[in-house]
Formats: C-alpha cells, sequence, structure tokens
C-alpha cells in the first residue's frame, strides 16, 4: 500500500514537467526571469477601437487591433471578464498568449443608454497555456486600473497608466516564482500552512512581499473553494482558529528570512524539489502548474479518506486499511483535520477519526 501511495505521489508531481510543457516551452524560460511581454489599451467606443498606447512593435499592433475588433464584433469579449487566447502577430515568438478585457465605463446621467464604451486592456507573453494559468490574477490586475481610467482624456497616461500596464507581468505572474525564491527549501512550511489554514504573517518586509505571501501564495495553494460541501472549510477554519496553533512568522530582517512556529509534513516536503527545480528555470507557468498538481493530490487524498471513514462505519478491515493509508500518504494531520471539520455533526465519523487521530499520534510517537 505504502509503495503504491509513493508511486502515485511521485507521478503528480513529474506529470507537469511529462505533459503540460515540452522542452520548447521549458527552453523558452530557461535563461531569462523576464520574457518578452507586451501591453496595449484601447478606447472602445460604439464600434471603433482608438489606439490609446502599446508597447508592441508598431508592425504588430495593427494585427491586434484586427483581432480585437473581430472579437468585440461577435460578442467574445464580456465587460470585466478576461479572455485569454493565442495570437499570431509581427514578433519573433509568431504565436504568443494573449489576455483581453473590456473594462466598460460608468454609465453618466447624459448618456445612459451608452453601451459598450469602455477600454480594451490587452497583456501578451508566453503562451495562452501559461495565462491559463493565471486567470484570476490578471482580472484582479485589470480591476485595479479602472479609476486611473477616469481621468478626462487620460492625462495621467504617463504618470499612472502606463507604468501600470508595464508591471503586469510581475505583478500578476510571477509571484509564486519570488516566494519560493525568497523562502527557498522551506516552502513545505507555507504549503503545509495553505492546507491546515494557518495564517502566515510577514515581518520586515515590503507591501510587494508581504502580499505575494499571504495574499497571493497562501491563497493560491489553500483548498478553499475545491472542497464538495462548501461549509468544510468554514468549519475547519473556525477550528483552528480555536486552536492553540501559532501562526507562522516569516521575519525578512535577515537574509534568507528566518522562519518560526512552522510545521510541514511528509507530503509538503516532498514537493520541495519540484519547486526547487521550477524556479531555477525561472519558469513562474511551470511553478503555477506544480502548485496546482499539488493541491490535486491533496484533494484526491481528502476524497480516499472520506471514502475509507464511510466504510470504516461498518468494516475494521476498512478502519485498517485508513490507517494503512494516513501513514503511506505523508498528509494525514492534514487530511484528519478537514475531516474532523466536515464530519463534525456525523458521531459515527467522529468516532473513526478518533481512533485514527490516536494511531497517528502513536506512530509520530514510534
Amino acid at each position: 500500500m505504502f509503495s503504491s501511495q509513493t508511486s502515485s505521489f511521485q507521478d503528480s508531481i513529474d506529470v507537469e514537467e511529462r505533459d503540460e510543457f515540452d522542452s520548447e516551452d521549458i527552453a523558452g524560460y530557461s535563461q531569462k526571469i523576464q520574457l518578452n511581454c507586451y501591453y496595449t489599451i484601447y478606447l472602445y467606443q460604439g464600434t471603433s477601437l482608438t489606439l490609446i498606447d502599446s508597447s508592441l512593435p508598431s508592425e504588430a499592433e495593427p494585427e491586434l487591433r484586427t483581432y480585437i475588433s473581430r472579437r468585440l464584433s461577435k460578442g467574445a469579449l464580456l465587460g470585466g471578464m478576461g479572455n485569454i487566447a493565442t495570437v499570431e502577430l509581427s514578433l519573433p515568438e509568431q504565436a504568443i498568449g494573449c489576455y483581453c478585457c473590456l473594462l466598460e465605463q460608468e454609465r453618466s446621467p447624459d448618456q445612459p443608454d451608452a453601451d459598450g464604451n469602455g477600454y480594451v486592456i490587452c497583456f501578451m507573453g508566453g503562451s495562452e497555456k501559461g495565462l491559463n494559468l493565471y486567470p484570476l490574477e490578471l482580472d484582479k490586475y485589470v480591476q485595479g486600473l479602472h479609476s486611473s481610467l477616469q481621468t478626462p482624456e487620460l492625462q495621467n497616461l504617463e504618470t499612472e497608466v502606463r507604468p501600470y500596464l508595464s508591471r503586469w507581468y510581475e505583478e500578476s505572474v510571477m509571484h509564486i516564482y519570488r516566494v519560493v525564491q525568497l523562502v527557498q527549501s522551506n516552502i513545505s512550511f507555507l504549503l503545509h500552512a495553505a492546507l491546515s489554514h494557518t495564517h502566515v504573517e510577514v515581518t520586515n518586509a515590503d507591501e510587494r512581499t508581504k502580499a505575494d505571501v499571504s495574499r497571493w501564495f497562501i491563497k493560491a495553494a489553500s483548498l478553499q473553494g475545491l472542497s464538495q460541501q462548501d461549509t468544510t472549510t468554514a468549519s475547519l477554519c473556525k477550528a483552528m482558529s480555536e486552536d492553540t496553533q501559532s501562526d507562522v512568522v516569516i521575519d525578512c530582517s535577515s537574509s534568507p528570512p528566518t522562519l518560526t512556529n512552522t510545521v510541514s509534513n511528509r507530503f509538503c516536503d516532498g514537493w520541495i524539489q519540484a519547486f526547487l527545480n521550477a524556479a531555477e528555470r525561472c519558469n513562474p507557468f511551470l511553478l503555477r502548474q506544480i502548485l496546482e498538481n499539488f493541491k490535486l493530490k491533496a484533494i484526491q487524498d481528502m476524497n480516499s479518506l472520506k471514502r475509507f471513514v464511510r466504510q470504516a462505519e461498518m468494516s475494521h478491515y476498512a478502519l485498517f486499511r485508513c490507517c494503512q493509508f494516513l501513514q503511506g500518504c505523508g498528509n494525514g494531520d492534514v487530511l484528519l483535520q478537514n475531516a474532523r471539520a466536515e464530519h463534525s455533526d456525523l458521531p459515527e465519523a467522529c468516532n473513526i477519526i478518533a481512533v485514527l487521530d490516536e494511531f497517528l499520534g502513536e506512530q509520530a510517537q514510534a
């Protein structure tokens, strides 16, 4: 049982390097952190697009405008919702991933029927596959531009809008890379904190570092919103808040930073090298896919434990299999935390989980 669990765990780590990114993808990111990336912003009025600013070469921008016009005519760009596709432009990359979003202007009392007016923002870089790993971050970044676009005739173009657009890749895509570079092999402590809903506090650091860790990495690594029952996360958060476990603290006053109140397990430790290898390649897209694989494996193990617990209510052999599974997966402490929260109103299941908790405690002491 243990060997099969180890095998599937290694498969889950390796799946990205085998399937999702081929050798050309990896080579494209192995030398530089910053690949070629571009932005463009258009004013959209009725059916016409007017260029406001772009970092694209002059020969490529009209090609992008034609593409955007075609998408708008088909109703493929909805207000506030990003759209990611591959576009072929006169660039060294030729085919490039393109994120587009229509930011509609607020209706004024003088023009209550002015539908469709607004700005179209485009970010280009990497591949469609890569950008599709960061849709929420890209949407949020575009929304952060909304207030800056209210200035008449965009008088703040050079002081606010252009610098903001120029940073889209650094701010929306590179945060996981920066966190792995910051904590290195201590990344397992953050992975465990995310799975167990443990708060992480960053001290003596700038605001971007704090946001990278707390707002982006921990949120991206957590299973919030992925549980089958919406109440599970809320129940677990409440249970953790009532627990005596202290916050994980990252003190950035020294280099490397000092981490205190840390907890990890064999499951989280097993992912360290995969993250370090991807960071060494400077590949934020590979890093994100590894993080998604990490979450997928954790979800699969949670579902397996729930199935074993249901079976163990009727079979002592199933209880034995449940103990074997928890011992083999290396993530028993986190799985039991989640199971305890999800089955809090089921006495039979709670009894099974208490037995499993005792078993894990005995194994840890041994």
